[in-house]
Protein backbone atom coordinates (compact mmCIF):
# COMPACT_ATOMS: atom_id res chain seq x y z
CA UNK A 1 0.00 0.00 0.00
CA UNK A 2 1.54 3.37 -1.14
CA UNK A 3 1.12 6.28 -3.14
CA UNK A 4 -0.23 9.70 -2.47
CA UNK A 5 -3.50 8.92 -1.28
CA UNK A 6 -1.79 7.05 1.82
CA UNK A 7 0.88 9.97 2.53
CA UNK A 8 0.84 13.18 4.74
CA UNK A 9 3.82 14.81 2.17
CA UNK A 10 3.85 18.61 2.04
CA UNK A 11 0.97 18.97 4.55
CA UNK A 12 1.18 20.89 7.81
CA UNK A 13 -0.14 19.97 11.44
CA UNK A 14 -0.61 21.35 15.14
CA UNK A 15 -1.28 18.86 17.37
CA UNK A 16 -1.64 20.12 20.89
CA UNK A 17 -0.61 18.63 23.81
CA UNK A 18 1.95 16.68 22.15
CA UNK A 19 5.06 16.14 24.76
CA UNK A 20 3.52 12.82 26.22
CA UNK A 21 1.27 10.22 25.92
CA UNK A 22 -1.39 9.73 23.11
CA UNK A 23 -0.34 13.81 21.95
CA UNK A 24 3.41 12.30 21.36
CA UNK A 25 2.30 9.25 19.37
CA UNK A 26 0.39 11.45 17.17
CA UNK A 27 3.16 14.23 16.57
CA UNK A 28 5.66 10.80 15.49
CA UNK A 29 3.18 9.47 13.53
CA UNK A 30 2.03 12.36 11.15
CA UNK A 31 5.72 13.94 11.00
CA UNK A 32 6.83 9.85 9.99
CA UNK A 33 4.58 9.92 7.28
CA UNK A 34 5.90 13.37 6.04
CA UNK A 35 3.59 16.34 7.80
CA UNK A 36 5.21 19.41 9.04
CA UNK A 37 4.05 19.49 12.84
CA UNK A 38 3.65 22.36 14.79
CA UNK A 39 2.67 21.19 18.92
CA UNK A 40 2.11 23.11 22.02
CA UNK A 41 2.40 22.03 25.72
CA UNK A 42 2.72 23.41 29.13
CA UNK A 43 5.65 22.08 30.48
CA UNK A 44 8.43 23.68 28.75
CA UNK A 45 11.27 21.29 30.20
CA UNK A 46 9.29 17.99 28.81
CA UNK A 47 8.06 19.96 25.52
CA UNK A 48 12.05 20.64 24.93
CA UNK A 49 13.47 17.16 25.55
CA UNK A 50 10.72 16.07 22.98
CA UNK A 51 11.84 18.17 20.49
CA UNK A 52 15.43 17.24 20.69
CA UNK A 53 14.62 13.89 20.07
CA UNK A 54 12.23 14.45 17.28
CA UNK A 55 15.24 16.61 15.92
CA UNK A 56 17.75 13.94 16.07
CA UNK A 57 15.32 11.30 14.17
CA UNK A 58 14.40 13.84 11.39
CA UNK A 59 11.07 14.86 11.72
CA UNK A 60 9.84 18.15 10.85
CA UNK A 61 8.59 19.10 14.41
CA UNK A 62 8.09 22.69 16.04
CA UNK A 63 6.98 23.35 19.65
CA UNK A 64 5.88 26.22 21.82
CA UNK A 65 4.88 26.28 25.12
CA UNK A 66 1.22 27.40 25.48
CA UNK A 67 -1.97 26.73 28.26
CA UNK A 68 -4.80 25.86 26.04
CA UNK A 69 -6.96 27.56 29.19
CA UNK A 70 -6.04 31.02 28.37
CA UNK A 71 -7.94 32.60 25.33
CA UNK A 72 -5.26 34.86 24.61
CA UNK A 73 -2.21 32.20 24.53
CA UNK A 74 -4.78 30.53 21.90
CA UNK A 75 -4.82 33.61 20.04
CA UNK A 76 -1.24 33.35 19.92
CA UNK A 77 -0.72 29.80 19.41
CA UNK A 78 -2.52 29.85 16.07
CA UNK A 79 -2.76 33.28 14.35
CA UNK A 80 0.98 34.57 15.02
CA UNK A 81 2.67 31.28 15.85
CA UNK A 82 1.26 28.66 13.51
CA UNK A 83 -0.02 30.81 10.95
CA UNK A 84 3.39 32.61 10.31
CA UNK A 85 5.33 28.63 10.66
CA UNK A 86 3.42 27.62 7.97
CA UNK A 87 2.77 30.62 5.77
CA UNK A 88 -1.09 31.01 6.70
CA UNK A 89 -1.94 27.83 6.10
CA UNK A 90 -3.03 24.49 8.05
CA UNK A 91 -3.89 21.03 6.66
CA UNK A 92 -4.69 19.23 10.02
CA UNK A 93 -5.31 20.41 13.67
CA UNK A 94 -5.66 17.49 16.38
CA UNK A 95 -7.12 18.77 19.11
CA UNK A 96 -5.66 16.40 21.71
CA UNK A 97 -4.60 17.92 24.87
CA UNK A 98 -6.77 17.62 27.78
CA UNK A 99 -6.91 17.62 31.81
CA UNK A 100 -9.29 15.20 33.79
CA UNK A 101 -10.43 15.17 37.50
CA UNK A 102 -10.47 11.74 38.43
CA UNK A 103 -13.03 12.02 41.19
CA UNK A 104 -17.01 11.08 41.65
CA UNK A 105 -19.68 13.25 40.72
CA UNK A 106 -20.47 14.36 44.13
CA UNK A 107 -16.60 15.89 44.80
CA UNK A 108 -16.17 17.55 42.13
CA UNK A 109 -16.00 21.51 42.93
CA UNK A 110 -17.39 24.13 40.61
CA UNK A 111 -13.05 24.94 39.96
CA UNK A 112 -12.73 21.67 39.08
CA UNK A 113 -15.84 21.91 36.74
CA UNK A 114 -14.81 25.11 34.92
CA UNK A 115 -10.92 24.03 34.75
CA UNK A 116 -11.81 20.89 32.89
CA UNK A 117 -14.47 22.79 31.18
CA UNK A 118 -11.59 25.41 29.64
CA UNK A 119 -9.57 23.14 29.11
CA UNK A 120 -11.22 20.03 27.04
CA UNK A 121 -14.08 21.97 25.36
CA UNK A 122 -13.86 25.83 25.28
CA UNK A 123 -10.43 25.71 24.07
CA UNK A 124 -10.83 23.03 21.24
CA UNK A 125 -13.55 24.97 20.22
CA UNK A 126 -12.06 28.23 19.87
CA UNK A 127 -8.59 26.98 18.12
CA UNK A 128 -11.20 25.29 15.13
CA UNK A 129 -12.48 28.93 15.19
CA UNK A 130 -9.47 30.84 15.14
CA UNK A 131 -7.78 27.96 12.39
CA UNK A 132 -10.35 28.08 10.68
CA UNK A 133 -9.18 30.42 7.74
CA UNK A 134 -5.88 28.59 7.53
CA UNK A 135 -7.80 25.18 7.00
CA UNK A 136 -9.33 26.64 4.04
CA UNK A 137 -6.59 28.44 2.14
CA UNK A 138 -5.06 24.74 2.55
CA UNK A 139 -7.77 23.65 -0.04
CA UNK A 140 -7.76 20.21 2.00
CA UNK A 141 -7.95 20.44 5.95
CA UNK A 142 -8.65 17.95 8.39
CA UNK A 143 -9.65 18.05 11.66
CA UNK A 144 -9.52 15.44 14.16
CA UNK A 145 -10.93 15.37 17.70
CA UNK A 146 -9.27 13.50 20.94
CA UNK A 147 -12.73 12.93 22.66
CA UNK A 148 -12.30 10.71 25.88
CA UNK A 149 -12.91 12.35 28.85
CA UNK A 150 -15.99 14.13 30.57
CA UNK A 151 -16.55 16.41 28.10
CA UNK A 152 -16.76 13.90 24.96
CA UNK A 153 -20.64 14.03 24.35
CA UNK A 154 -19.44 17.86 23.65
CA UNK A 155 -17.10 17.05 21.71
CA UNK A 156 -18.88 14.33 19.46
CA UNK A 157 -21.59 16.80 19.05
CA UNK A 158 -19.10 19.75 18.03
CA UNK A 159 -17.51 17.34 15.47
CA UNK A 160 -20.91 16.71 13.61
CA UNK A 161 -21.96 20.30 13.60
CA UNK A 162 -18.84 21.26 12.05
CA UNK A 163 -18.17 18.45 9.54
CA UNK A 164 -21.95 19.33 8.50
CA UNK A 165 -21.53 23.32 8.53
CA UNK A 166 -17.62 23.22 6.97
CA UNK A 167 -17.77 20.67 3.92
CA UNK A 168 -18.12 23.75 2.13
CA UNK A 169 -15.25 24.77 2.62
CA UNK A 170 -13.64 21.50 2.30
CA UNK A 171 -12.53 20.59 5.67
CA UNK A 172 -13.34 17.74 6.94
CA UNK A 173 -14.35 17.12 10.97
CA UNK A 174 -14.37 13.33 13.25
CA UNK A 175 -13.41 11.99 16.53
CA UNK A 176 -11.37 8.77 17.85
CA UNK A 177 -12.88 8.10 21.17
CA UNK A 178 -10.13 6.01 22.38
CA UNK A 179 -10.65 3.15 25.60
CA UNK A 180 -8.27 2.63 28.35
CA UNK A 181 -4.31 3.20 27.34
CA UNK A 182 -1.11 3.09 28.80
CA UNK A 183 -0.45 6.57 29.01
CA UNK A 184 1.17 8.79 31.87
CA UNK A 185 -1.83 10.24 32.77
CA UNK A 186 -3.62 6.82 33.62
CA UNK A 187 -0.48 5.63 35.23
CA UNK A 188 -0.31 8.40 37.78
CA UNK A 189 -4.45 8.08 38.33
CA UNK A 190 -5.29 7.70 41.44
CA UNK A 191 -5.94 4.57 43.93
CA UNK A 192 -9.69 4.89 43.42
CA UNK A 193 -9.67 5.40 39.65
CA UNK A 194 -7.62 2.40 38.72
CA UNK A 195 -10.02 0.49 41.06
CA UNK A 196 -12.35 1.24 38.39
CA UNK A 197 -10.58 0.66 35.78
CA UNK A 198 -9.66 -2.70 36.31
CA UNK A 199 -13.23 -3.35 36.13
CA UNK A 200 -13.57 -1.62 33.02
CA UNK A 201 -11.01 -3.60 32.03
CA UNK A 202 -12.14 -6.99 32.83
CA UNK A 203 -14.94 -6.39 30.13
CA UNK A 204 -12.68 -4.99 27.12
CA UNK A 205 -12.86 -7.91 24.90
CA UNK A 206 -9.19 -7.06 23.77
CA UNK A 207 -8.13 -7.96 27.37
CA UNK A 208 -5.57 -5.13 27.52
CA UNK A 209 -5.31 -1.33 27.25
CA UNK A 210 -3.98 0.27 23.73
CA UNK A 211 -0.58 1.39 23.45
CA UNK A 212 -0.87 5.28 22.12
CA UNK A 213 0.52 4.26 18.64
CA UNK A 214 -2.73 2.23 18.09
CA UNK A 215 -4.64 5.66 18.71
CA UNK A 216 -2.51 7.32 16.55
CA UNK A 217 -2.45 5.29 14.02
CA UNK A 218 -6.14 6.11 13.17
CA UNK A 219 -5.75 9.99 13.77
CA UNK A 220 -3.23 9.72 10.71
CA UNK A 221 -4.98 7.63 8.86
CA UNK A 222 -8.43 10.62 8.94
CA UNK A 223 -5.63 13.36 8.05
CA UNK A 224 -4.97 11.34 4.50
CA UNK A 225 -6.23 11.78 1.59
CA UNK A 226 -7.97 8.23 1.23
CA UNK A 227 -10.04 9.15 3.97
CA UNK A 228 -11.48 12.29 2.26
CA UNK A 229 -14.87 11.40 2.15
CA UNK A 230 -14.89 10.27 6.28
CA UNK A 231 -16.30 13.43 7.98
CA UNK A 232 -18.88 13.49 10.77
CA UNK A 233 -17.66 10.54 12.75
CA UNK A 234 -16.87 9.39 16.45
CA UNK A 235 -15.04 6.30 15.72
CA UNK A 236 -14.14 4.02 18.75
CA UNK A 237 -10.60 2.60 19.04
CA UNK A 238 -11.49 0.44 22.37
CA UNK A 239 -10.49 -3.24 22.25
CA UNK A 240 -14.16 -3.86 21.37
CA UNK A 241 -15.48 -2.48 25.12
CA UNK A 242 -18.17 -0.03 22.97
CA UNK A 243 -19.91 -2.87 22.17
CA UNK A 244 -19.65 -5.46 24.66
CA UNK A 245 -18.77 -3.64 27.80
CA UNK A 246 -21.69 -1.64 29.16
Amino acid sequence: MGGPKWSLNGMTALVTGGSKGIGRAIVEELAGLGARVHTCARNEKELGDRLQEWKSKGFDVSGSVCDLSSSSQRIKLVLETVASAFDGKLNILVNNAGIGVFKKCLDWSPEDYSSVMATNLVAPFHLCQLAHPLLKASGRGSIVFISSTADAAGINQLTKNLACEWAKDNIRANSVAPGGTNTPLTANSNPEFLKAGVSIMSRVPAERMAEPDEISSVVAFLCMPAASYISGQVIAVDGGYSVCGF
